[in-house]
């Protein structure tokens, strides 16, 4: 079976620091996958090396077999690959409804420089489905600046469904939100995942353990363990990155609460 996402051996550095460093793994399709580790360790630079917005120094990428290092970021967003943004990025002075509009729009190769937007009954049916997707259909027409955290969150994710993605990458959805905003976006990357296919990175464990099938473990720009949660949960090497402590119970007690 071709992997979803394939990377070999990739290094890339910021000067004397490497980021990432011989990082190899595969991602299969059909799974949620969520990718952890320490700050600092080197999981928002493999999503920016898997969308084009940093190019390697050596290693290759591969997305349903086809290598796509080198290409630029709207060539990899036209294969298929979306992303959210750690810090949530959106345009707070329009709507709910322009702000995917414009992603959605942007999708269209070719723009009529004469026939206005919104006459583009294709646009908007599909603005109307991403809205009812995301459960924002009720705030179309609101500011988006003027959103809970939890509502820009799913907005962000509005945004990148527009881009008719096979595969979406999600950078820390979880962050900052009350308990009942973040039961609600889990919920939706759960829906979600049953036509997509989804990587999250993600600090919260128990949203971790709960959503996740698959777990990648980072530490200091390199891949210290993969496998199922439970595995994961098991490993010494985990428990010593996140607690410094291999034999801490603290960490089983917290990935199955």
């Amino acid at each position: 079976m071709t992997a979803l996402l394939s990377v070999t051996d990739l290094h890339v550095s910021y000067g004397k620091v490497e980021a990432v460093t011989g990082v190899s793994l595969e991602m299969q399709a059909g799974h949620i996958v969520t990718v952890i580790g320490p700050n600092g360790a080197g999981k928002t630079t493999l999503f920016n090396l898997v969308c084009g917005f940093l190019s390697a120094d050596a290693g290759r990428v591969f997305s349903a077999g086809r290598d796509i290092g080198g290409l630029k970021p709207h060539q990899i967003s036209r294969l298929g690959i979306a992303r959210t943004l750690q810090i949530k990025s959106v345009f707070n002075r329009l709507s709910v409804e322009e702000n995917i509009w414009i992603a959605a729009h942007a999708r269209n190769r070719f723009l009529h420089p004469l026939r206005s937007a919104a006459k583009d009954r294709g646009t908007r049916e599909k603005v109307e489905r991403v809205l009812e997707e995301v459960g924002l259909s009720a705030l179309a027409q609101r500011e988006a600046g003027t959103l809970s955290y939890g509502d820009i969150a799913l907005l962000e994710i509005g945004i990148a469904l527009a881009q008719e993605p096979r595969l979406l990458l999600l950078d820390e959805p979880i962050c900052g939100m009350s308990p009942a905003e973040t039961g609600r976006t889990v919920a939706k990357i759960r829906q979600l995942a049953a036509r997509l296919d989804i990587v999250i990175i993600e600090h919260d464990m128990e949203v971790v353990f709960e959503i996740a099938d698959d777990i990648t473990v980072m530490a200091q720009g390199a891949v210290l363990a993969s496998g199922a949660p439970d595995d994961i949960a098991r490993d010494e090497r985990v428990r010593e990155a996140y607690l410094g402590q291999p034999d801490d119970e603290d960490f089983t007690q917290l990935v199955h609460a």
